[in-house]
């Protein structure tokens, strides 16, 4: 496994939702952010590491 934890994002112009799966416990976390790049990168370091991260294609997630 190349990953600790699989992290989902569904990028809006003014909403960032968040969805994590770790593998070692089965856990799902799940938060929604305002448009806050720098927000979404602290919640993530909490997650067990590495953290593989993906998100939907769209312009509103190129800046991330």
């Amino acid at each position: 496994m190349l990953y600790s934890t699989s992290i989902g994002l569904d990028v809006h112009a003014r909403s960032i939702s968040a969805a994590a799966f770790v593998f070692e416990t089965g856990e799902v976390a799940q938060r929604t952010f305002g448009y806050d790049p720098d927000a979404v990168a602290a919640w993530a370091a909490t997650l067990p590491q590495p953290a593989g991260c993906l998100y939907e294609s769209g312009p509103t997630g190129f800046d991330l």
